[in-house]
Formats: C-alpha cells, sequence, structure tokens
C-alpha cells in the first residue's frame, strides 16, 4: 500500500491532490521551486523539498529533481496533477525505472494518446466515431490541396503534438490552404519540436463535448458521463458544465458506453477524457486526455465520487470502488476558472492578494491555493482558482453560481470574475444555447478582442 505520496505540480492541482491523500491516512511530499517557498501547497504538506528556481524547466519539469525529492523522503508514489509532466511518457519511464509508482496511465499509453494521428487511428479502430479527415500525417501541400477538395472546405490543419491551440490552421477555401498549411506546421515545428501534421473536417457550430473514463487496467472501465467544455477563448476553456445541456439521456449512454468499452480494451488504468466535437447529434473524436482534468470537479459533483482518491486506488492495485450501474447523476454543476487577468486583453496579473474571501453555502466549492498576503508569481498559468457550483438542477446551479460569484474576493490583482458576471446576463449562456466559437464572438462584439 502507498503510505507517501510525491505531488509533482503546484497550486491548487497539488492542493487537491494533497487533501485526497491526507482523507486516505497517506502523507504527502510538496515540491517546489524557490517561487512557490510560501504557497499554500506547502504549507500544507506533511514535508516539504525545494527543486529548483522559479522557470519551470529548472523545476516543475525537471525529472531529476523530482526522481531525487522521492529518494531523500521516501515517497513511493507520484501524482503529476495536470499540466507540467502529467502527459510525458519519458517522466513516466523514469518513474518505472525508479521502482516508483506513477498515479496515472502507462507510458505507452500516454504515448499513444500524446500523437493525436496514432490516437486517431487506436480510436477509430476501437470503434470511436472520427471527424472525417486524412488517415495519417500529410507530408507536402499538394496533398493537402487534394484532401481539402476530397473533405470538403472548410479544413482544419493541426500539428499532431500540438496543444492549447498552438499548431491549428484553418483554410476556408482552396486559396487559404497553403499559408494555412504552411503555418500550422511552423507551430508545430517552433513549440513541439515536430512539423507533422494532419486535416480534417472544420464543423461550423459544434459543441466541445468530454468523456471521462476510469479503468482499472485490467480490462475494467466505466464512463462518467459528459462535461460540456464549448465556452473557450482562444481554445482555453473558461466555463464547464455537467451534464451537457444539449446531450440527451440516449446520446450520454451510447457514446459513454463506446469510450468505456474502448478504454477497457486498452486496459487503461486510472482517469482520462475522451473529447469530441459534436454537432447535430454526431460525435467526432478529437483527442484524449491521459490525465485529471482542471474541470474534473462539475464531475466530482454530479456523482459524488473523489476521483484523485480513485486514482491513487487504482494505482495500489486494488479495484475501483464504484461500478457503472452504480454512476447516477444527481443534479447539475457548473465550474468558472478564475485567473489573475487584466481584462479587456486578458494580460497575465501577478502581484499580492491584500484580500481574500472564499464563497460557501450549500453547493459551493471552490478550489484555490489563494490566501491574504499571498504573491501571485510571474512564472506560472494565472489560473488562481476554480468555483464550482451544484444544483439540484442547471437552473438552480446558474443561480447558485450568480450568488457565489457576489461573495468572491479577490482584492490586489485583476480577476476573469467580471467576465462570469457579464455572461450570467446573456440569454444564450442561461438557455445553454452556444456552441464553441460563441465566447470569441462575444468577446470581439463586447470586448472588442478578435
Amino acid at each position: 500500500m502507498i503510505e507517501k505520496i510525491l505531488v509533482a505540480n503546484r497550486g491548487e492541482i497539488a492542493l487537491r491532490v494533497i487533501r485526497a491523500a491526507r482523507e486516505m491516512g497517506i502523507k504527502s511530499v510538496a515540491v517546489h521551486s524557490t517561487a512557490d517557498a510560501d504557497a499554500m501547497h506547502v504549507r500544507m504538506a506533511d514535508e516539504t523539498v525545494c527543486i529548483g528556481p522559479a522557470p519551470s524547466p529548472q523545476s516543475y519539469l525537471s525529472i531529476p529533481a523530482i526522481i531525487a525529492a522521492c529518494e531523500v523522503t521516501g515517497a513511493q508514489a507520484i501524482h503529476p496533477g495536470y499540466g507540467f509532466l502529467s502527459e510525458n511518457a519519458n517522466f513516466v519511464q523514469v518513474v518505472e525505472d525508479h521502482d516508483l509508482i506513477f498515479i496515472g496511465p502507462t507510458a505507452e499509453h500516454i504515448r499513444v494518446m500524446g500523437d493525436k494521428i496514432t490516437a486517431k487511428e487506436t480510436m477509430r479502430n476501437l470503434g470511436v466515431p472520427c471527424v472525417p479527415g486524412s488517415e495519417g500525417g500529410v507530408a507536402d501541400l499538394e496533398t493537402a490541396k487534394r484532401l481539402g477538395q476530397e473533405i470538403g472546405y472548410p479544413v482544419i490543419i493541426k500539428a499532431t503534438a500540438g496543444g492549447g491551440g498552438k499548431g491549428m490552421k484553418v483554410a476556408n477555401s482552396p486559396a487559404e490552404m497553403e499559408r494555412a498549411f504552411m503555418t500550422a506546421r511552423a507551430e508545430g515545428k517552433s513549440n513541439f519540436g515536430n512539423d507533422a501534421v494532419y486535416i480534417e473536417k472544420y464543423l461550423q457550430k459544434p459543441r466541445h463535448i468530454e468523456i471521462q473514463v476510469f479503468g482499472d487496467g485490467k480490462g475494467n472501465a466505466v464512463h462518467l458521463a459528459e462535461r460540456d467544455c464549448s465556452l473557450q477563448r482562444r481554445h482555453q476553456k473558461v466555463f464547464e458544465e455537467a451534464p451537457g445541456p444539449a446531450i440527451n439521456e440516449e446520446e450520454r449512454n451510447r457514446i459513454g458506453k463506446v469510450c468505456a468499452d474502448a478504454v477497457a480494451a486498452i486496459n487503461y488504468i486510472g482517469a482520462g477524457t475522451i473529447e469530441f466535437l459534436y454537432e447535430d447529434g454526431e460525435f467526432y473524436f478529437i483527442e484524449m486526455n491521459t490525465r485529471l482534468q482542471v474541470e474534473h470537479p462539475v464531475t466530482e459533483a454530479i456523482f459524488g465520487v473523489d476521483l484523485v482518491r480513485e486514482q491513487i486506488r487504482v494505482a495500489e492495485g486494488l479495484p475501483m470502488s464504484f461500478t457503472q450501474d452504480d454512476l447516477q447523476i444527481n443534479g447539475h454543476a457548473i465550474e468558472v476558472r478564475i485567473n489573475a487577468e487584466k481584462l479587456p486583453n486578458f494580460a497575465p496579473c501577478p502581484g499580492r492578494i491584500t484580500q481574500y474571501h472564499a464563497p460557501g453555502g450549500l453547493g459551493v466549492r471552490m478550489d484555490s491555493a489563494l490566501y491574504d498576503g499571498y504573491s501571485i508569481p510571474p512564472y506560472y498559468d494565472s489560473l488562481i482558482g476554480k468555483l464550482i457550483v451544484h444544483g439540484r438542477d442547471r437552473r438552480e446551479a446558474l443561480a447558485r453560481l450568480d450568488r457565489a460569484l457576489g461573495e468572491l474576493i479577490v482584492d490586489g490583482v485583476d480577476t476573469t470574475v467580471p467576465l462570469f458576471n457579464a455572461l450570467l446576463q446573456e440569454p444564450d449562456i442561461l438557455a445553454g444555447d452556444y456552441d464553441i466559437h460563441w465566447l470569441e464572438r462575444w468577446l470581439e462584439s463586447n470586448l472588442g478582442e478578435g
């Protein structure tokens, strides 16, 4: 059994894992950079190790430093959180080579799903529906032009190793193909060291629907329904809800079973998310994230489960504590990501928190590592908190979100709270009638961001 876990991350997700470990009677080790010496996750852990200076490559992305921290503290397992090394197959291999337990999927699963072409081929073979597009990588412009005509414009060119919106370009016509193709390749090369690209049909008004899956590594898997993550800015999610307001029970059960069967077939272990574009009743696979998602709390809220606790259990070799029949949706949940950013341009806004008060009450959860006097460092992601609300239905969840946003106090820095206050006045949001392009159109019209 695991007695001590090292959390290879920072901020609210590190705190989230530490809390789960403590409830299970497991000791925790927090690693931190010099910039995070006073961070809340450092204060809350049983042990701490400084692993390097502020820049991530010299601390949170330093595999030798993290392995050394395990050795000096006697930690038997590593939880990666999300971001940083959470989907780095080489890191997982090093962890296993040092006889440590990686709380997550195998290196092979991460490697297969980390390459979008291989992931798409794998999922297609497992019966998961995919977006019409190239069978593999597209090596040259002439092939790209031919495929564009065959698939039908508009099409989207994607870097195979891309993520976060980088290496993705839309061509609306043959005239736009050359620039889109060359730009996607260049971005893939500069951001990921890989200029391979593939081409897919570009859907006009899709929603971003993701299915939460969980496997025990022994051929058993379940799905925990879907999350709608369509409200995005520059391919970054800002507002997530579960269940999806546009998905009916029949569609939910159908696609959920397809996903659970697929991950069971490959003996997947731990939490994973299979992401789709959804339009006109059809699901189209886009990628699989082989880790815990930022938005996992909305799934926890509607099912009453602790996904981090479950990750630790299966990493210990224990069976899942629930079956598919046990998983019944209860109510509706919404999460908004609170970033330290200055509107209207969303510029990062690090600085000292002069006053912080988290909202509370029935159905309100605030995942944050903020406290009065904390100084947000300028070196990392601007996410400073996740506000999650749960209600008996979507209408109650929206009312609870409105109330909780009014209670939240974060003084000393600018945040994205005003954005959510404004969105809750929009009829489309209240009705759940939006797609992946809705927010960017709204921002252009209301904040002048194009």
